[in-house]
């Protein structure tokens, strides 16, 4: 499979109510690729994937997408009113209508099928990244936007979630620009980091990062040890609360 330039972002810079949130900033996202970004609270991190998908625009620099580019997009937060009578099925086609047995394919590619009946409010936090997930990929993405992908999952659950979104890119081919602040679960999954604190502080493979001093400075050692040792290997499978599952291994 060739690789090929998805987005290219380059020296943006954005100031808004006279606060500077990004300073000069440049990145690049390819195919078949994951790209980490990381960074303090306030960093500018979600600014930044924002400004990748075209819903902000910097004060200058330059973005470019790929012509005819695909898009989907994980949002950090997402709140649904009680009220509303909304089925999983019913959420995931909103803004992008599917036949049953599409979203039902959609939702066992991110192993959450069992909840196409439910209710959006009854589900876990960790199902409801999966239906994020699920209604991102139903729109046949060349690049995923995940902010904070893990958000209101729990440990266990956030292991299962990262080795989802590294088979997604191993069979779909895509490319992927995720913002996260677990620095110890994106060593494994990651192909390229950039450490931003409102600038590029460093880039680079995980395990260059985690040794550069600008990284030192703004993580402390021991973030930097816990990033640069992490890799998550296990013979067991979590359901979709996190909780394992008794009598079923890993192949």
């Amino acid at each position: 499979m060739s690789v090929e330039l998805l987005l290219t972002v380059e020296n943006v810079s954005l100031t808004i109510g006279g606060n500077s949130i990004l300073r000069e900033v440049s990145l690049q996202v390819a195919s078949s690729e994951i790209v980490a970004l990381i960074g303090p609270n306030g960093a500018g991190k979600s600014t930044l994937a924002r400004i990748a998908l075209g819903l902000l625009r910097p004060d200058r620099g330059q973005v470019w997408r790929k012509p005819g580019l695909r898009l989907g997009y994980v949002p950090q937060r997402l709140t649904v009113d009680a009220t509303l009578p909304l089925t999983v099925q019913r959420f995931v086609t909103l803004g992008a209508p599917a036949t049953r047995a599409h979203i039902q394919a959609g939702l066992a590619e991110v192993g959450a099928a069992s909840i196409i009946d439910s209710p959006v409010q009854a589900i876990s936090g960790g199902e409801m990244q999966r239906a994020l997930l699920a209604r991102a990929l139903l729109r046949e993405p060349d690049l995923l936007v995940l902010d904070e992908p893990v958000q209101g999952v729990d440990v266990s659950g956030q292991y299962e979630l990262y080795d989802l979104i590294s088979n997604i890119k191993k069979r779909r081919g895509c490319g992927i620009l995720m913002v996260s602040h677990e620095l110890h679960l994106v060593m494994a999954a990651t192909d390229h980091v950039l450490c931003l604190n409102r600038h590029v502080c460093c880039s680079g493979h995980p395990d260059h990062v985690a040794r550069d001093p600008a990284y030192l400075e703004l993580f402390g050692l021991d973030g930097a040890r816990r990033l640069a040792i992490y890799h998550h290997h296990h013979n067991h499978r979590h359901n979709l609360h996190g909780a394992v599952v008794v009598g079923e291994t890993d192949a």
